[in-house]
């Protein structure tokens, strides 16, 4: 995995005075550390430990030798990386692995393969890979184990649409609820119910195979059976659930036809609701969460505390819309630098969730990119202080950027070329309003997935 920033050098230097520069450069170098902390290889070998034949994580053990055949299973952004670093634990003692990665992954694996798919809109290729899993899965048997690795991105890359919903209004479905300013458990959870292989379904099928689920999160606070819609997990919500969201959202009219049918069919109990606590099926299913955002938040914290700077961890459950969230980042830097509350000079908050862009305009962008320009109208003129976002996992939104990064000098520095920072915000156009400016951070495709990390410093 890369958690270098490509342009750093010029993000630093784009810096118009000397704490400028400075503050940027604290700022991306926490970023870094952050993403670094949760690198998927690092994480497994330093959570997994084989001894002879006993495979120890978070305080389960195993005995393979009680298996007749291991399998590894599974999706998400960064579960190529799982997959390597898993095989450098277990070697040969895997039998067969299947595993559906993003198009153009680097990782290489020598027995479980890696099949790519889209993210974030599903294709049919990711239906494939998710076919595939299945078989395996429903050959498995009481004695042996299916090892399933999933992280951020896994609902999009693993999809079967329920009977009678086509991949196209599955897709539809998907663009709308990433448009509307849904949040992921709400995206999630019609997600499941549109599924046959989410919200638990994936269990029903293993059972009664051993399930060792090794989880990277980009859900907040964890809940599982949200990451990646929780194909192994017993699923907390309802198919009634699923059609609130959507008219909640004023999409239920616009809802296409088969997707309607099921839900209400659902909700009228003529179709099985998603495997719920309890079940059977579960009983056999071991989740461990091997990193999540609050780790990345203490590595940029520990990273920026090394530097000197007093450092105040806010929180790593951000969630609401994040042009208001860059308001309210961008008013705390300017609470520090007029009164040292609630941290002195020089400081350094870091936050860590997940915002929500509704999207109203005909821009481009991302969530991070719009916390960024949000908070630059906020801190004008504010010397040594900087506003930096970024995605873990490298991609903010339909962009090539990972996020962007503000000082007190942007708004300034765009209007003496030309163009308001007001009028791309309206349009929600952060990124070709950072891209005029070079201020976009971009990591490439990292790797690894636990939601957004914010770091505000006030020099």
């Amino acid at each position: 995995m890369t958690a270098a920033i490509k342009n750093l050098e010029r993000l630093i230097q784009n810096g118009q005075t000397q704490a400028d520069k400075k503050a940027r450069k604290l700022a991306l170098k926490s970023l870094e550390a952050a993403v670094e902390a949760v690198d998927p290889k690092k994480l497994i070998l330093s959570k997994l430990t084989l001894k002879d034949s006993i495979l120890k994580v978070n305080g389960y053990t195993f005995d393979l030798n009680q298996f007749r055949n291991i399998y590894v299973i599974g999706g998400g952004k960064a579960s190529g990386s799982m997959a390597e670093a898993l095989e450098t634990v277990l070697g040969n003692r895997i039998n067969e692995g299947f595993v559906n990665v993003p198009k153009g992954s680097k990782h290489k694996t020598a027995v479980v393969k890696l099949h790519e798919a889209s993210h974030p809109i599903p294709d049919d290729s990711g239906v494939q890979g998710v076919k595939h899993m299945l078989e395996i899965a429903e050959k498995a048997g009481e004695k042996d184990l299916i090892i399933c690795l999933i992280s951020g991105g896994g609902s999009s890359l693993m999809p079967l649409p329920r009977n009678g919903i086509t991949l196209a209004d599955k897709r539809k479905i998907t663009e709308d609820l990433l448009k509307c300013g849904a949040t992921i458990n709400e995206i999630n959870t019609v997600r499941k119910h549109i599924s046959g292989f989410k919200g638990g379904w994936l269990a029903k099928k293993a059972y009664p195979a051993t399930v060792l689920n090794l989880v990277l999160s980009d859900v907040l606070g964890d809940p599982l059976d949200f990451i990646a819609s929780g194909p192994t997990v017993p699923d907390s919500t309802t198919f009634s659930d699923a059609i609130k969201i959507l008219k909640k959202y004023g999409l239920w009219e616009k809802t296409p036809e088969s997707i309607k049918k099921i839900l209400i069919d659902g909700e009228r109990g003529l179709i099985p609701e998603t495997p719920k606590a309890g079940d059977e099926v579960f009983k056999r299913v071991f989740n461990v969460v091997i990193g999540n955002c609050r780790d990345a938040c203490i590595a940029a914290c520990e990273t920026l505390k090394s530097e000197g700077l007093n450092t105040l961890f806010l929180t790593s459950l951000l969630e609401g819309e994040a042009r208001h969230v860059g308001t309210v980042l961008a008013s705390l830097a300017r609470e520090i630098a007029a009164s040292g509350s609630p941290v002195q000079k020089p400081a350094a908050l870091v936050v860590g969730g997940e915002t929500t862009v509704t999207v109203v305009g005909k821009g481009k962008g991302g969530r991070n990119q719009e916390i960024a320009l949000a908070a630059a109208l906020k801190i004008k003129s504010l010397d040594g202080c900087v506003v930096a976002s970024l995605s873990t996992d490298g991609v903010d939104g339909p962009t090539d950027a990972a996020g962007a990064l503000a000082d007190g000098k942007t708004v300034a520095r765009a209007e003496s070329a030309g163009f308001r920072a007001e009028d791309f915000l309206a349009e929600n156009d952060s990124y070709n309003f950072f891209s005029k400016l070079d201020d976009l951070i971009f990591t490439g495709p990292t790797g690894t997935n636990v939601n957004d990390i914010s770091v505000v410093i006030v020099l």
